[in-house]
């Protein structure tokens, strides 16, 4: 099966102003998520869905390869679509977020290769365990439930699944996990994602504010492969400093 990377790039951020041009050791945020893409084994294309020429000309300098998508794009989901749009050859696109420069790349191919494996599944996606009880009780922190055959059986920003008789070192600690922490890494089939980009935002999805639950709720079949852990995005200026720390340390 062929598939291809797609970064979705949006200039505009409510929390951290035009983040992804951020420079760090030398290179923008964005560059050093394109060039942990790139170091992936189950693709060799990558592209960069942008909203803004000065993002176009960003992914230009070094050497990269931007598609201009329109600004109405509600989200990264439908400026991968419109690629997709373009790719009648592609079967399968993974959506690595832009802002996520220490993404493993090992984790995108466990990602696409996972749903090569399951024929019977639409998107495939990573979650790694959640050990203490803060992440467990923190709205900010996804929380993807698992069942059997990898399959994904909801997601929520709750705690989830609920502990009646109280969160406890035993909940926490027990293998395989109770409670995972999803990572917003994905991979779709072709016709599942151009679908998915037509549909109006789901019920549940717009409660929790979760894309991922309008394929839930629609009948869609998620797969989700463990790791270890998550990498961390940059989504506050604490967050780049923290970056810029580790990257300027090696």
């Amino acid at each position: 099966m062929k598939s291809m990377i797609v970064i979705p790039a949006r200039l505009a951020s409510s929390r951290l102003s035009q983040k992804l041009l951020l420079q760090a050791g030398g290179k923008s945020v964005l560059q050093h998520t394109y060039e942990a893409a790139m170091r992936c084994s189950v693709s060799e294309e990558v592209i960069v869905a942008v909203d803004d020429p000065r993002l176009a000309a960003e992914v230009d300098s070094f050497g990269g390869q931007a598609r201009l998508t329109s600004v109405e794009c509600q989200s990264g989901t439908d400026r991968i679509a419109e690629v997709a749009l373009l790719h009648e050859d592609i079967d399968i696109f993974i959506n690595v977020q832009g802002d996520e420069p220490e993404i493993d790349p090992k984790t995108i191919d466990a990602v696409a290769q996972l749903l090569m494996q399951h024929p019977e599944a639409d998107i495939a996606t990573a979650a790694c365990p959640i050990r203490d009880r803060e992440r467990v009780e923190d709205p900010n922190c996804v929380k993807a439930v698992l069942g059997d055959d990898q399959r994904a059986i909801t997601f929520s920003r709750a705690a989830v699944p609920h502990p009646r008789d109280g969160l406890t070192d035993a909940l926490l600690n027990a293998e395989p996990a109770n409670y995972w922490q999803h990572i917003g890494l994905y991979a779709y089939r072709r016709d599942f994602l151009l679908w998915f980009a037509m549909q109006p935002p789901g019920r549940l999805e717009q409660i929790e504010k979760l894309e991922q639950l309008r394929a839930i709720e629609a009948g869609k079949t998620i797969v989700v492969t463990p790791v270890e852990s998550s990498a961390p995005g940059i989504d506050t200026l604490e967050d780049f400093r923290e970056f810029t720390a580790r990257i300027e340390s090696v």
